[in-house]
């Protein structure tokens, strides 16, 4: 998966590696800010960015692709939305439909 670590997302820290994603406000937060943000929003989901037990889902970053991100494409080594997995061969589908593609679910425990 992408082992480039994520920045926060708050421009005045914007240098500074995040420790946890929150997938309400898809946010990323550093140290800093993650305190403050779990005392406003503690019924948020909050993914720990440093603990490989956690699920991390986030929303695709393909043109018009407003999905989840839930499948891992072993060839391309990234993670997919349903729409990168479509048999639709059109605006950007099915990028990923002939690969070797799994849901993120089943492949947490491997490295």
């Amino acid at each position: 998966m992408d082992n480039q670590k994520k920045k926060c997302s708050l421009q005045k820290h914007s240098e500074i590696n995040a420790i946890i994603y929150c997938q309400n406000c898809k946010t990323y937060f550093c140290n800093k800010c993650q305190n403050y943000h779990s005392e406003i929003f503690d019924a948020h989901k909050a993914i720990n960015l440093n603990n490989s037990n956690d699920i991390f889902i986030d929303t695709c970053n393909e043109k018009n692709h407003n999905y989840k991100l839930e499948f891992y494409c072993k060839k391309h080594n990234t993670l997919c939305c349903v729409a990168c997995v479509s048999k639709i061969k059109e605006e950007g589908y099915g990028q990923h439909f002939y690969c070797d593609v799994c849901l993120i679910k089943y492949i947490t425990s491997e490295k």
